[in-house]
């Protein structure tokens, strides 16, 4: 015997936590940050085939202050860094970070002095999307992942404990030069 017979049908039980991911992950709000390419299957991906709608993503933002994810959709230049993490620092907390494209996530086939190889030097990202372009399908399988990853999200003391794990791990791992794979 459960506490859930006990109550009255209708009465919902869940955490502050689990209520504050779904509210998160159910309102997203994209800034508006199409650089090259990328942008294109982007703002396909908001268009009426594939609905971002159904997400809660109905409008891309035009001001950083609304937003709280922003979709790097292109090549980020040397010239453009600047602005990229001016709009980052400019959105409102919590915020994430989707890197679209193999030029946001790597530089692609840029590899030069004019374009930054990787957003991940200027603004922390939350996920990458592989591809040249990526298809809108991607972008939203993304999206999916993104909401998952808010929904699990603590608060608090919680998320406080979970970082200061994830940094521990993080130092006590094998560095990238010590590891030895099929290449070594």
């Amino acid at each position: 015997m459960g506490i859930e017979e006990k109550l009255p049908s209708g009465f919902l039980l869940t955490t502050v936590e689990q209520a504050a991911g779904w509210v998160r992950k159910s309102s997203l709000f994209p800034a508006t940050f199409g650089l090259a390419c990328c942008a294109i299957e982007m703002m396909t991906t908001g268009a009426g085939r594939y609905d971002l709608a159904r997400f809660g993503m109905e409008v891309f933002r035009g001001s950083p202050r609304q937003a709280d994810l922003m979709i790097v959709a292109g090549r980020v230049s040397q010239k453009m860094a600047p602005v990229v993490r001016q709009v980052y620092d400019q959105m409102a907390n919590p915020k994430w970070v989707i890197s679209m494209g193999v030029c946001a996530s790597s530089g692609g086939m840029f590899n030069n002095y004019a374009i930054v190889q990787g957003v991940d030097h200027i603004i922390p990202v939350d996920i990458y999307l592989p591809g040249c372009p990526p298809r809108p399908e991607m972008l939203m399988d993304a999206i999916l992942k993104l909401h998952q990853q808010i929904q699990q999200t603590k608060l608090g003391v919680n998320r406080a404990r979970a970082d200061e794990e994830l940094e521990r791990e993080a130092l006590a791992a094998t560095p990238t030069i010590d590891q030895r794979g099929l290449l070594r």
